[in-house]
C-alpha cells in the first residue's frame, strides 16, 4: 500500500510516528513536508529512515510542484495536515484516480459559533475528503459540527515516542524525585509565557524552598524569562537531548492561552511527569485527570498557576504515583499505537484485509 503524507513543519514526534509506520512491511511510505526553522530548528537527519522530500519556501505554495511530487509516488492514500495550506488543499480539487483516498488531519478545537461558517467556506473541500483523523475530543466535536458524519471521523492524528521517553521515567524513578518544574514549547504569546513568569514568581513567594523552573524553547517572548530568579532558560532542545532534561524534572507545566492539542504535554506525561495544563490545552482533555496525575487550571490566570505549582510542591511525596499514572495515560499515544490506528483507517478505506 503506497501512502503519501503531505504535512506542515516536521517535528520529532511525527518523525518517530513515520518511522514506525515505514517499518510496517505492508506500507510504502513517503513524506512531503516543510522543513523546520525559527523556533523549531531541528537537526538535519530528523527524518533518517523515512523516504521524504522537504519543500523549499517557493515550492510550499506551488500546487503544480506538490501535485507532481504526489503523482510520482502513485499513492493509494494521501494524508494531509488540515485545509489551511492552499497547495495541499487544492490537491483535493485536482484530477485524480477514484481509487486514491484522501485523509485529512484536524487538530483545531471547536471554540465559537463563528467556526460554523467553515462548513460553507470549505464545504466542497470537506466533501472530497474520504476520512478525517482528529487529534482529540475537541477537534472531533469541531469536525462533526462541520457536517461530517461520525463514520468518517477517527481519533488518533498524533502520537509521541513513548518508547524513548520511557527512559526518563525509569531514570527518574531510580533516584530521589527531582525538585524542578519544566516547560517545553515555543516562547510566543499564545503559549502565555507572561502568565508562566507571573505565576512562578507568585509561587516562589509562597514557599521557603522554591523549585527552579527550567524552560526549553525559543521565540520572541524569551525576553520575559531573562533575569527572573529561579528560571533557567535552556533554549531549544533537540529531541535526542530532551530525555535527560525530562529525567531531571519533577513536574511539567504548560499554561497556554491557546493550544489546539499540545504534544509537549503528552511527551511530558509519557516521560512519567505529573502535569499542570491550562484548560486551553486540547490534549489536557485526554491526558490530565485532576488530582490523579495532574491539575487543570483556567487559562490567563497566574494565581491559579501559582496555586497549582504550590500543590505540586506540597504533594512531593505523591508525585511518583502521579507520574506513573501520567505515563500510563500517555502510553495510549505511542508511535506504535499511532501506526496501528492509521493502518486501520487505511485498510477500511481501501478494503484491504486486516
Amino acid at each position: 500500500m503506497k501512502v503519501v503524507f503531505c504535512w506542515s513543519v516536521i517535528s520529532g514526534y511525527m518523525a518517530a510516528c513515520w518511522r514506525e509506520l515505514a517499518a510496517r512491511p505492508s506500507i510504502d511510505l513517503h513524506v512531503i513536508a516543510h522543513p523546520s526553522a525559527g523556533t523549531t530548528a531541528f537537526q538535519s537527519g530528523l527524518l533518517d529512515g523515512v523516504s521524504h522530500r522537504l519543500l523549499n519556501p517557493a515550492e510550499q505554495h506551488d500546487l503544480a510542484t506538490v501535485q507532481r511530487l504526489v503523482d510520482e509516488q502513485a499513492p493509494d492514500i494521501v494524508a494531509m495536515t488540515g485545509w489551511w495550506l492552499p497547495a495541499y488543499r487544492r490537491l483535493l480539487h485536482a484530477d485524480r484516480p477514484k481509487s486514491v483516498k484522501f485523509i485529512m488531519g484536524v487538530d483545531s478545537p471547536w471554540r465559537s459559533e463563528a467556526q460554523f461558517l467553515n462548513r460553507f467556506r470549505y464545504g466542497s473541500t470537506l466533501r472530497r475528503v474520504d476520512h478525517f483523523m482528529v487529534a482529540g475530543e475537541r477537534s472531533w466535536q469541531y469536525v462533526k459540527r462541520l457536517g461530517v458524519s461520525p463514520d468518517r471521523i477517527s481519533r488518533g492524528m498524533y502520537g509521541v515516542d513513548v518508547a524513548a521517553l520511557k527512559a526518563a521515567h525509569v531514570q527518574r524513578a531510580a533516584a530521589r524525585w527531582p525538585r524542578q518544574f519544566l516547560t517545553v514549547g515555543r516562547y510566543e504569546p499564545e503559549k502565555a509565557m507572561d502568565v508562566l513568569v507571573e505565576g512562578y514568581r507568585s509561587y516562589r513567594a509562597q514557599v521557603s524552598e522554591p523549585w527552579p523552573l527550567v524552560c526549553c524553547g525559543r521565540g520572541p517572548d524569551s525576553r520575559l524569562l531573562q533575569g527572573v530568579e529561579g528560571i533557567i532558560d535552556r533554549g531549544f532542545v533537540q529531541p535526542s537531548d530532551l530525555v535527560d532534561v525530562l529525567a531531571s524534572s519533577g513536574a511539567f507545566v504548560i499554561p497556554s492561552r491557546f493550544d489546539p492539542w499540545p504534544l509537549a504535554l503528552v511527551e511530558g506525561a509519557a516521560s512519567g511527569l505529573p502535569v499542570i495544563g491550562s484548560d486551553a490545552c486540547g490534549s489536557a482533555v485526554e491526558i490530565i485527570r485532576p488530582l490523579f496525575n495532574g491539575l487543570v487550571i483556567p487559562a490567563d490566570n497566574p494565581q491559579a498557576l501559582a496555586g497549582a505549582m504550590r500543590q505540586m510542591h506540597d504533594r512531593e511525596a505523591e508525585l511518583p504515583v502521579w507520574g506513573e499514572r501520567s505515563h500510563q495515560l500517555a502510553s495510549a499515544y505511542s508511535a506504535a499505537l499511532w501506526a496501528d490506528r492509521w493502518m486501520d483507517v487505511f485498510r477500511r478505506l481501501t478494503g484491504s484485509a486486516a
